[in-house]
C-alpha cells in the first residue's frame, strides 16, 4: 500500500524550492500514484534550457519500491531511451532505498543529464555516437532538446487558439495545456488520448 502521507509531504517539500532546484512535481490527476515530475536541463549541458517533463508512477510498495519513471519529452541521451522515455538508472532500480524521495530521485535523473554513463547504455545508438563521435552527439541532443524541451515562441493564447481550431473545446484545451507546461505536442497528445 502506497503511503500517501508521505507522498504529500514529498509534494510539499518539493514546491517549497522549486526556483532553486528546478525542480518540480505535480499530479496527473487526483490520483497520487500518477504524478508528472519537471527538470531543467542542467547548465553547462545540451540539454540547458530545456524543461524536460518525466511521467512518474509510484507502485504500491512506495516507498519500499522504486517509484517508475520515464520521461514524456523526447530526449536524446546515452541512458534514456530516444523511443520510449525509459531511465537506465540505478536508483530507479535495485539501489532504491526508502530513504531515497521523488525529489532525490530527480535530481539524480537530472544529474544523469551531466553525466552519461555511456558504458551502460539504455539506448545503444545514442551511446554508439557519444562514444565516436561526439560532436554529432552534442548537436543533436541540443537539437532534440530545441525542438521537444522548450516551449515554442507561441503565447498560451495562441496555443489555446490552436488547439480550438483543431476542434477541442477552449476550457479543455487551456487545462491541458496547464497540465503539460504549455508544451503544446504534449497537451495535444493528451487531448487525443482522452
Amino acid at each position: 500500500m502506497i503511503d500517501f502521507a508521505r507522498v504529500q509531504k514529498e509534494l510539499q517539500e518539493c514546491s517549497r524550492d522549486i526556483e532553486a532546484s528546478g525542480i518540480k512535481v505535480a499530479t496527473k490527476s487526483d490520483n497520487l500514484a500518477r504524478l508528472t515530475g519537471t527538470i531543467s536541463g542542467p547548465i553547462g549541458t545540451p540539454y540547458e534550457g530545456g524543461t524536460f517533463q518525466i511521467d512518474i508512477n509510484l507502485p504500491d510498495g512506495y516507498p519500499f519500491e522504486p517509484p517508475k519513471m520515464q520521461f514524456a519529452t523526447k530526449v536524446w541521451h546515452p541512458n534514456i531511451s530516444s523511443q520510449s522515455g525509459a531511465i537506465c538508472l540505478d536508483i530507479l532500480k535495485d539501489q532504491w532505498s526508502p530513504a531515497l524521495t521523488l525529489k532525490t530521485a530527480l535530481l539524480s535523473v537530472q544529474a544523469l543529464l551531466s553525466a552519461p554513463e555511456p558504458d551502460d547504455p539504455q539506448d545503444a545508438v545514442v551511446a554508439q555516437q557519444y562514444l565516436r563521435d561526439y560532436q554529432t552527439f552534442v548537436g543533436t541532443a541540443r537539437y532534440w532538446t530545441e525542438t521537444f524541451a522548450k516551449a515554442s515562441s507561441l503565447g498560451v493564447e495562441e496555443k489555446v487558439q490552436k488547439l480550438v481550431e483543431m476542434g477541442f473545446p477552449e476550457a479543455l484545451a487551456r487545462s491541458a495545456l496547464e497540465s503539460v507546461g504549455g508544451d503544446e505536442n504534449l497537451a495535444l497528445e493528451k487531448l487525443l488520448s482522452g
